[in-house]
């Protein structure tokens, strides 16, 4: 061969690869635009060595929308893979102001109706005037409505000519004038363990009538959350909530709404300080001082004696305290250990609570009772603490029996405080939100402050002596009081046994009872053993093993959660499959 043929076989082999590999593509993965079409155009001609701007046009069906390139918590961003002429360029994505839309708590960002995402792309010094050059990308986007997203893909082409006199189309004026403009001057971020705040410089003069920040980084802060805005003079500082396990970046950028008719700029945002303080322009109301929210949980957590689910083991403590008053050292030593064993209680489960927060997990307080075998436990103990109030058998260990101690008093304060998470008081519920969005120290602050509420007023009785004066004497009323108290205790058994079936289902619920009867009729022995003057406690060890170890093994297999959304739905669900998803 000739060699001054190479170079002309060379280029025009490269020609005939750029032009059939986006129909090798499409041949690969056919067009899918079912829910709207898309295409690429080009501005209009461009000269070599300069910039001409692409535009991807979607124009989804009505009741359908695209998404911006941070979805939020739903959805998915575009993806684009280019195919262009060797030393060609494309640059990133410039989107027009997205959309907020919140359905079933997740917020997405979105664009609803026709729009249109430029692309600059350089061309080469080198190009050829006079030559058009074909450009293509596969383009893969989703396409969501109300109830229902499908995956859009497609192989888009166009032609850029290169040097030649023509019209720029004008469509691209419009889809330009949509663009969010970036910021001339650089932003600061601060981030804490609760919240993303942003300092933004914009003058004092510009008017907010709705700002939002939509941030283009994943995973940083909660999309849903409300966002608190304050003035400090030509800085504007943005405060968002983060969401799950904290993570950290070099930088931070995204978008601000700053009107409701689409105003708004881009920024980038460098680490640095982040002020306080300022004027509040737009968002929530500011959370209340820590010293109002340690006040509402003090009377919560004090609220929480009165309630149903806490009174059948608080009120039997009246017993020890009316005992206690025989000694005023006793009475303050029991008040105390009580009082340490509540607040140990409710600081452990809030620790673990924000723990499990942290970590991404949605619990709440009250968490440890959506666990199969937490509810296993408490109706257990419910159960035991039923037979020993009723007279069943005879517990010296428990501060319940009536012998008292401190080791009894502290026992019965970690009770105490595990069985009152389910209720909450109406001086409680900010006090716990807000220990959702404290930093740890204050957040456990308030769940100590819940605990100290719930002590209180044994831990009063207990150093207060007046106060113990007033309760009745000892006597044979308290045999006959710890029995009435049997009632409420039975009847909380119940509640379990039937929250039992709720979470695990009702085999779930029956190898319990089969354990609950196991439990029972050792009882029953041990307390026939103690009142014969007889070593009773191993004749339990040998008849509650069996049942204790058929437990263990039928629990797990007979858990079988209940599903009350499928049962009550009138479409008629199926489990889900990628074969029935692909049919659907």
């Amino acid at each position: 061969m000739h060699a001054s043929a190479k170079p002309f076989l060379t280029v025009l082999l490269a020609w005939l690869m750029l032009l059939l590999a986006p129909l090798a593509l499409a041949q690969v993965q056919p067009d899918q635009m079912d829910r709207g079409p898309a295409q690429l155009l080009v501005q209009g001609p461009v000269q070599p060595g300069e910039r001409v701007e692409l535009g991807l046009r979607f124009r989804p069906d009505p009741g359908w929308h695209g998404y911006w390139s941070n979805p939020g918590d739903a959805g998915q961003g575009m993806v684009l893979e280019w195919q262009l002429p060797p030393g060609w360029q494309a640059g990133d994505p410039r989107y027009p102001m997205p959309q907020r839309l919140l359905i079933s708590g997740l917020m997405n960002h979105v664009f609803d109706g026709e729009h249109a995402v430029l692309v600059p792309l350089a061309v080469p010094a080198g190009a050829i005037a006079g030559r058009s050059y074909p450009v293509a990308v596969f383009a893969r986007w989703l396409s969501c409505s109300d109830r229902l997203c499908v995956p859009q893909w497609a192989t888009l082409q166009a032609s850029v000519t290169v040097g030649a006199d023509g019209t720029s189309d004008p469509r691209f004026d419009g889809w330009r004038a949509a663009l969010v403009p970036q910021l001339d001057r650089p932003a600061q971020f601060a981030l804490t363990p609760a919240a993303l705040r942003i300092a933004i410089p914009l003058p004092a003069a510009l008017t907010l009538t709705d700002p939002h920040v939509f941030v283009g980084e994943t995973g940083l802060v909660d999309y849903a959350a409300p966002q608190s805005f304050t003035r400090q003079g030509d800085l504007l500082v943005a405060e968002i909530p983060r969401k799950g396990a904290p993570i950290e970046v070099g930088q931070v950028s995204g978008i601000i709404k700053l009107d409701d008719i689409g105003g708004g700029v881009r920024f980038v945002a460098q680490p640095g300080t982040v002020a306080a303080g300022g004027e509040r322009i737009a968002g929530p109301a500011p959370p209340a001082p820590l010293w109002l929210l340690l006040g509402g949980a003090l009377l919560g957590g004090l609220l929480l004696n009165l309630m149903p689910c806490v009174f059948p083991i608080l009120s039997l403590k009246a017993l020890s305290l009316v005992r206690a008053g025989e000694s005023e050292a006793q009475a303050r030593a029991e008040g105390l250990a009580y009082s340490a064993g509540v607040v140990l209680a409710c600081l452990v489960l809030g620790a673990v609570m924000l723990g499990l927060r942290a970590a991404g997990e949605q619990v709440g307080w009250a968490f440890q009772l959506q666990q199969p075998g937490v509810l296993v436990a408490l109706t257990v103990l419910a159960v035991v603490v039923t037979a020993n109030l009723g007279g069943v058998f005879e517990l010296p260990v428990l501060a319940l029996t009536g012998r008292g101690g401190r080791s009894s008093a502290f026992a019965t304060g970690l009770l105490a405080a595990f069985v009152a998470t389910p209720c909450t008081g109406p001086f409680m519920a900010a006090a716990m939100g807000a220990a959702l969005l404290l930093p740890p120290v204050p957040a456990l602050a308030l769940f100590a402050a819940l605990g100290l509420g719930l002590a209180l007023p044994f831990l009063t009785l207990g150093f207060v002596p007046a106060l113990r004066r007033l309760l009745p004497r000892p006597g044979a009323w308290m045999a006959r009081f710890r029995r009435a108290m049997a009632l409420p205790m039975g009847l909380t058994a119940l509640a379990l046994i039937w929250l039992l079936a709720r979470v695990g289902g009702q085999g779930f619920a029956l190898v319990a009872l089969v354990l609950l009867a196991g439990l029972l009729i050792a009882l029953l022995v041990v307390g026939r053993l103690q009142r014969g003057g007889k070593l009773a406690w191993p004749a339990f060890g040998l008849i509650a093993a069996p049942f204790l170890i058929f437990a263990v093994f039928a629990l797990p297999a007979s858990f079988a959660p209940s599903q009350p959304g499928a049962a009550a739905s009138v479409l008629e669900p199926l489990p889900f499959s990628e074969p029935e998803l692909a049919e659907a």
